[in-house]
């Protein structure tokens, strides 16, 4: 995880506004971040997104959050806001990281195997924060980074001097909300299904919270532009996709994408492993239900067409992340039920499925090392492609 995260291609990366900007390359950082370990953080995971990204990477919930929300609704191109669904409530359910799996995510010298060394890692990650590699992950609260790209829009719109005034008021919006998307990044390690719904829920929570701080003074700069200006800013969005390696595609075609069957309930599983009680089979059947109630909300809210506009877009993710909040809060009422019926031994069980299913797509996913070896020098000069645009 560190040796992973602390490459030269990724560490530039993370601190370079150019890069992040573009879904593709936040997509192989946290498919980097997500799976590293395994085969060299080269394994496909199963919970892997349609466009490459990964909704978990170890504890932490949708890494790059803001930059997500903000390709979105200020340039429309980017799909990686829609890629997250379902897929990802599931996987909280059924986490693919065992314990020893997110001990790779504190830092060095706290992980291990011995039992004396796994109390010590439980006991560091219930009282400190997430490492540095999780935090940029989160999000980057600096002007210089999460901030607009405010050169950009005035050679494009030529503001006047109320419009720039209105401009200055949005990119102080949009740094307020990177920060409260980035002091939602977790403090310690989510180790049960409750818990990794709770994280889920406080993520989105900030998000729609930043929705809410960005949605006045976009709205508000956005009305002061003639049509001439609206129509340049606009624009900027076809320049910024012309730029990405991304093909594109509805966003009905995109939204939730995962692995055909990846989201099946592992019902036979769950029954051979946990030897249900008829109440605890009962809060089971509850939980199936919630989790399809989910799944349905997340469906029937994919956006249709594509909204032309940055306001449009920004309300069309807003009310996305609403049914988000809705559906996780709807399955984790029904999970909260009947992992309190569990005795000690069927949640360690219920835990393990999860990392169990990891470990099938590890081996399935193994690759010979000298097709790694181009991986890795690939994603360095794409990371240096999209750096020298200097966006």
């Amino acid at each position: 995880m560190h040796q992973a995260l602390n490459s030269r291609a990724v560490a530039g990366a993370l601190h370079h506004r150019g890069a992040l900007r573009n879904p593709d390359t936040r997509a192989r950082i946290a498919a980097t971040a997500a799976t590293a370990g395994w085969h060299n953080g080269h394994g496909r995971g199963w919970w892997r997104h349609g466009h490459g990204g990964y909704g978990w990477v170890g504890p932490l919930f949708w890494p790059f959050a803001y930059y997500d929300l903000y390709g979105y609704a200020m340039w429309g191109y980017d799909p990686s806001f829609w890629d997250y669904g379902y897929n990802d409530i599931y996987a909280g359910m059924f986490a693919p990281y065992g314990y020893d799996d997110l001990a790779g995510y504190l830092p060095p010298g706290i992980g291990g195997n011995s039992v004396g060394t796994r109390q010590a890692s439980r006991a560091f990650a219930s009282t400190n924060p997430a490492p540095d590699q999780l935090t940029q992950m989160c999000g980057d609260d600096s002007r210089d980074i999460a901030g607009l790209p405010i050169d950009q829009i005035q050679q494009a719109v030529q503001p006047n001097e109320t419009q720039r005034a209105a401009l200055d008021d949005l990119a102080n919006a949009s740094v307020n909300a990177a920060q409260g998307i980035k002091a939602a990044c977790p403090t310690q390690l989510s180790l049960t299904a409750p818990a990794r719904l709770a994280a889920m829920q406080h993520r989105i929570e900030a998000m729609i919270a930043a929705v809410d701080t960005v949605q006045p003074p976009l709205e508000k700069f956005y009305d002061l532009l003639n049509d001439e200006q609206k129509a340049r800013l606009n624009a900027l969005g076809q320049d910024q996709r012309r730029k990405s390696r991304d093909t594109g595609g509805s966003l009905a075609q995109t939204c939730g994408g995962t692995q055909a069957g990846v989201t099946d309930w592992p019902a036979a599983e769950i029954d051979a492993k946990l030897h249900p009680t008829d109440p605890q089979r009962a809060s089971l059947t509850a939980l199936q239900n919630a989790s399809a109630k989910a799944d349905d909300m997340l469906k029937s809210s994919c956006q249709t067409n594509d909204a032309l506009t940055p306001p449009a877009r920004l309300a069309a993710a807003d009310k996305r992340l609403q049914v988000m909040l809705q559906a996780i809060t709807t399955v984790r009422t029904a999970l909260d039920d009947f992992y309190g019926k569990l005795t000690d031994e069927q949640k360690a069980q219920f835990e393990a499925i999860g990392p169990g299913r990891a470990g099938l797509s590890r081996q399935s996913d193994a690759a010979p090392t000298h097709s790694r070896r181009r991986h890795h020098a690939g994603f360095g000069g794409i990371i240096r492609h999209f750096m020298a645009f200097g966006w």
